[in-house]
Order: structure tokens, then C-alpha cells, then sequence
């Protein structure tokens, strides 16, 4: 028994790291980059950029850079650059719904566009997916705050503004190492919990609850599973499975496609959402339309994917094989 045990241990440890090694071969060098682009005052100037075109929706052009700074870093860099203008440009609830809204569907781009093409699809449509999609839902979101008139109060932020931080590259270099640390910690007891899951029937019981419902969108209930720990806890962790499973052939790769698009629109459903609430979005924005837009988009996809021939549609959506 003990010599099982030891083995099963050895076996998920091994997994584990090689899981984890795939996602830090994607997150450290964007780490880097990140790091210089925030230096060198890049992501600045693309934040003023983006200015007229959240005015369109009714926002201070200063969202422009919130809303880049979160795309380009992660939703924390977004919600200190957040904070930072709460004082200068206080916003209505609604306003502040449809900022947080879009910093949801659009954050942290570098990596999970890499993860997602690890995983087979194609960057671009991707990119513009998120992007577009992040910019959609939000002049949605606009229009009909706008036009019912619910929401209207200023929001409430539970957050102070930041203190300044020690931005030296010591600090920021600790800071990722434990980063990579937790992930590796977290997809270690992932691959423990959907193993157990697996060995109790739970995984199957899942794929008949949940399978119709992504039946009805048009994602296979094989990857259920994987695409439900994406929704719940991020699409780092669901994509990081989801690449395993992926490298099995198992799944197909349509599926795979269907699966980050649908992860991409909506995913970390408890973290994530919790965030954005503390700085005034409300959950009409944040979980239900982001879900409603998410399945809505994805069902459309699906629809005129099915239109294609398999050759249309990889060249379309999926990364070349071998690349």
C-alpha cells in the first residue's frame, strides 16, 4: 500500500510539473515583456489611445488606460489604475458595470492568448474575440443602462487608493517566483481533486448535468469538465488542463476551439466577479450578462463554424500543427 501511495504521489507530482512547465513557458517571458512595456511607458500611451473610444460609451477617456492596463497586465494592474482615477473621475454604478464588465471579458491577454494557442487555437480570432467581445458587452451594457435608467447612483468602491510600492526589479522578480510557486501549488491539488472526481463518478455526473447544456451550445461533454473548472476558478488553470487533455487526442480539436472562446468570455466566475463588485459593478453587468453574451456568442460560432469544411475552419481558428 505504501509503495502505491509513493507512486501515486510521484505520478502527480511529475504531472503536475510538467502541466505547471507549460504554463511558465508562456507566463515568464510575457512576464518580461510586461515588466519592460510598463517601464518604458508603453502601456501608457496606448491607455490615451483608447480614450475616444470609451467616451463613445459614456466613460471618462481615462477608463481607456484602465481598461489596457488590465488587458495588457491582469485585472490587479487594472484595479490599482482604477482606483488611482476614482478620486479625478467618479463614475455612476452603471458606468463603473460597464468598465468592470469589460475588464473581464478583456484582461491579462498576453498570457491566456497564450494558453489558449498552446492549446490549439489560432491567436487572432482570439484576440479578437476577447477584444471585441470586451467592447460589445459593454456598449450593450451602456445602452441599456442608459435607456431603463437603473443604476444611476454613484458607485461604491471598497477600495483606498494604493500606497506607492517598491517597484525595484528584486521585488518584482520575488513577486513571480511566488506567483509560479502558487500555480504550481493550486494545479498540483487540480489534478488531485479531478482525479479523486474521476474515481468517485463525480466527473461523469458532471458531464450529464452540464453536457446538454454545452450540447446546446455546440462543445462535446468530454471537455465539460475542463471547461467548468475554467468558469470557476480562470482560464490559467482550466486552459492548463485542457492542454493535457489535448496532448491526450482525446478531445477534438473543434472542441478545443469552441472551449477557449467559451472560457475566454467568461471565466473565473468567483474570484474575478468579487473583484470587480468591490469597485462598484454590479452583477446584473458582471454574471449575467457576461454569461447571456458569452453562451450567446459562442452558440453563434458554433453555428456558422458548422457551415465550414474542417480545412475552412483550422485555417480560420485553429494554430497550424507542428507550430
Amino acid at each position: 500500500m505504501m509503495r502505491r501511495l509513493h507512486l501515486s504521489v510521484r505520478e502527480f507530482l511529475t504531472d503536475a510539473v510538467r502541466t505547471s512547465l507549460i504554463l511558465f513557458k508562456i507566463m515568464i517571458p510575457v512576464s518580461i515583456v510586461i515588466k519592460i512595456l510598463r517601464e518604458t511607458g508603453v502601456i501608457e500611451i496606448i491607455g490615451v489611445a483608447f480614450a475616444p473610444v470609451m467616451e463613445l460609451l459614456g466613460l471618462p477617456g481615462a477608463m481607456g488606460l484602465v481598461w489596457v492596463t488590465g488587458m495588457v497586465t491582469n485585472l490587479y494592474g487594472g484595479i490599482l489604475a482604477f482606483v488611482s482615477f476614482s478620486a479625478d473621475y467618479p463614475l455612476t454604478a452603471a458606468q463603473a458595470t460597464v468598465v468592470t464588465t469589460m475588464m473581464l471579458v478583456a484582461h491579462s491577454l498576453p498570457v491566456e492568448l497564450q494558453v489558449a494557442r498552446t492549446a490549439g487555437a489560432a491567436l487572432l480570432p482570439m484576440l479578437l474575440l476577447r477584444v471585441g467581445g470586451g467592447y460589445l458587452i459593454g456598449a450593450f451594457l451602456a445602452l441599456f443602462y442608459r435607456l431603463s435608467g437603473i443604476l444611476g447612483d454613484p458607485s461604491t468602491l471598497s477600495w483606498s487608493a494604493p500606497p506607492p510600492t517598491d517597484s525595484s526589479l528584486t521585488v518584482w522578480a520575488l513577486g513571480e517566483i511566488r506567483n509560479y510557486l502558487m500555480i504550481f501549488l493550486i494545479i498540483t491539488v487540480l489534478l488531485i481533486l479531478m482525479a479523486l472526481l474521476k474515481k468517485l463518478g463525480i466527473i461523469a455526473f458532471m458531464e450529464r448535468l452540464f453536457g446538454p447544456v454545452l450540447g446546446f451550445i455546440g462543445i462535446g461533454r468530454a471537455v465539460a469538465p475542463l471547461t467548468i473548472v475554467g468558469m470557476t476558478l480562470g482560464i490559467s488553470y482550466g486552459g492548463a488542463l485542457i492542454i493535457r487533455e489535448a496532448q491526450t487526442g482525446c478531445i477534438s480539436r473543434r472542441d478545443l476551439f469552441f472551449s477557449m472562446a467559451l472560457l475566454g468570455l467568461c471565466h473565473s466566475f468567483i474570484e474575478d466577479t468579487l473583484l470587480m463588485m468591490s469597485l462598484g459593478g454590479h452583477w446584473s453587468g458582471l454574471l449575467l450578462a457576461r454569461t447571456l453574451f458569452a453562451v450567446g456568442t459562442v452558440w453563434v460560432l458554433v453555428r456558422l463554424a458548422s457551415r465550414m469544411t474542417e480545412k475552412q475552419f483550422a485555417l480560420l481558428f485553429l494554430r497550424p500543427t507542428g507550430r
